[in-house]
């Protein structure tokens, strides 16, 4: 079974927390990390991407000049791709990027983005993380105290204090629990997470 510090915001050890094998402990899986992270960029895309082919611009419709016998390149369109005003080779259309991935998979991918944070001592647990109203000083400090640049801190419930405490710091995302994903787990270096967050982690995931 796993173990890791339990720490308070100035960065001082106070106990150890003892993790789920099931959840901290699998064994990582690259290529379902892999498979989830593509397929939330690509959902996240909007498909709106538009160009005209040549013969959806307008003008043209007549041969610019005969055939043969003007000295110049032959040319059918003065909207043909090589014009200026002409339409675009291959044009983009709108289309659908959505990418669907089962359940099982997304999973998987979720306990081995996790599994790693731990396999690679990149996660922190901490007691608690209350603050009475925001203020970015005091999250700085605790950043400073674990020495972590991009980080994503995870709270159990949607904690507005911390969120607006941390918005304004370059590299560093707030989530509740139930809005993590494997891209963020695995875009920042470090995760700082809450007794009470892994406690609903292990909760959902064992």
């Amino acid at each position: 079974m796993p173990v890791v510090g339990l720490f308070n915001r100035e960065g001082q050890k106070v106990g150890d927390c003892q993790l789920n094998d099931k959840v901290f402990g699998v064994e990582i899986n690259q290529y379902a990390m892999h498979q989830v992270v593509v397929a939330l960029l690509a959902n996240k895309r909007q498909g709106t991407q538009s160009a005209k082919t040549r013969s959806e611009v307008s003008g043209g419709g007549i041969k610019p000049w005969r055939q043969k016998g003007t000295g110049r390149a032959r040319q059918g369109s003065i909207r043909a791709p090589q014009w200026i005003h002409g339409g675009v080779v291959f044009a983009p259309k709108p289309r659908e990027y959505r990418m669907s991935i089962p359940k099982t998979m997304r999973r998987v991918a979720m306990l081995s983005a996790l599994t790693s944070k731990v396999a690679d001592n990149n996660m922190i647990v901490l007691e608690n993380l209350e603050l009475e109203a925001p203020k970015t000083k005091e999250i700085v400090k605790m950043l400073n105290a674990f020495e972590a640049k991009k980080t994503l801190i995870i709270t159990a419930e949607s904690n507005e204090n911390v969120f607006k405490s941390a918005r304004n710091i370059e590299g560093v995302t707030v989530l509740p629990v139930n809005n993590i994903n494997v891209y963020d787990l695995l875009k920042y270096e470090k995760l700082i997470i809450t007794k009470d967050a892994v406690a609903k982690v292990e909760e959902v995931y064992a």
